[in-house]
């Protein structure tokens, strides 16, 4: 997740009606949002701690905008998607997972956590649709988990601006279906190669992960991967060959960002990921077969630009999380008239 900034204002959310419910059994609500698929007795909030069963309802605290500030697209990342174009950006608290890296903890872990404050206030879908159109921005909800938010997606896409997500790919199909139709992009970060060492890391199953990515695909989203190399989790050869190979069987074309590691919440003492380490993954991602395969920072340039695959000519270039150039034309190579996957 990306750093959020700028919030002082401290007042507790406020919970609203929910969508994705059914009945439970007596007195009980079933959300089924995520893949715990929460049974909820009256009072009790699910393992998110953001919705929760008030007599018989399923209620939400994620109608709030805990930032709102313009950002380079590809912050996200989202490096095929319009670059150089702007997001404004929106957040709610809690998260379905308990990274115990995160640097976001005081929004994804409100709840969870005794000493996590909550800072925001309530959404307001069409003063910032309005704002974003302004700016010639997109909307983007990022920093906590937005899939925890599909009521506040649905209205914002409701107002005609283009919606983006960062998420951890945490949802059940139903949920899916819903939000699909309101988004234009969606970052899913596969933080593990196997089943173990994700629930280690996040406390949650990988495959609905897995299983996102292919029905958002399907759906008609625009997809591209994120995976943080954490030390003793994904950081291995063999975790990244095992991580690129599942993308390959996908699509070579799903752009894979590698992730520096910074250590924070509960993983203070952790070492960052070295350049050599994101170098290593780039050149496995690369030798999978991975046609678009960027890292940040630590590598430079070469790390964040766009090359055609057919001809090498030199397509998006990037700056550190700015465009500084785009030859893509009408979604094509200029040079050799390659089809260059993505939203441009």
């Amino acid at each position: 997740m990306d750093e959020m900034y700028g919030l002082t204002e401290r007042t507790e959310p406020q919970w609203r009606d929910a969508l994705l419910a059914e009945p439970g059994g007596p007195g009980r609500v079933r959300c089924t949002l995520c893949p715990f698929r929460c049974v909820l007795a009256d009072g009790q909030a699910g393992v998110c701690r953001v919705r929760r069963n008030e007599g018989g309802a399923l209620r939400t605290a994620t109608y709030t905008a805990a930032a709102a500030h313009l950002t380079a697209i590809e912050r996200k990342p989202l490096y095929h998607v319009r670059p150089g174009v702007s997001v404004l950006t929106v957040a709610g608290p809690g998260c379905s997972f308990r990274c115990d890296y995160c640097i976001n903890s005081r929004l994804s872990q409100y709840g969870r956590e005794d000493d996590v404050p909550w800072l925001g206030e309530t959404a307001r879908p069409g003063e910032l649709a309005a704002r974003a159109a302004a700016a010639g921005a997109l909307l983007g909800m990022s920093y906590s988990e937005p899939s925890l938010a599909p009521e506040l997606t649905l209205d914002l896409a409701a107002h005609g601006v283009p919606v983006v997500w960062k998420s951890n790919g945490y949802l059940t199909a139903e949920a899916i279906a819903l939000v699909a139709p309101a988004l234009l992009a969606v970052n899913i970060d596969i933080k593990a190669a196997d089943e173990a060492a994700h629930r280690r890391l996040t406390g949650a199953s990988l495959a609905p992960v897995w299983n996102a990515v292919e029905l958002f695909r399907a759906a008609g989203v625009w997809v591209e991967i994120s995976t943080p190399l954490i030390p003793g989790i994904s950081d291995s050869a063999e975790s990244l060959r095992a991580i690129a190979a599942r993308i390959m069987s996908i699509d070579a074309n799903i752009p894979w960002h590698l992730l520096r590691f910074t250590p924070d919440f509960r993983m203070r003492g952790a070492d960052p990921t070295s350049p050599a380490a994101l170098a290593a993954g780039r050149s496995i991602g690369r030798e999978s077969g991975l046609y678009f395969v960027y890292v940040e920072r630590a590598l430079g340039p070469d790390g964040r630009n766009t090359g055609c695959p057919q001809c090498n000519t030199p397509l998006v270039g990037r700056g550190i999380w700015k465009m500084v150039h785009n030859k893509v034309r009408d979604g094509r190579c200029p040079e050799c008239g390659f089809s260059v996957p993505g939203r441009w």
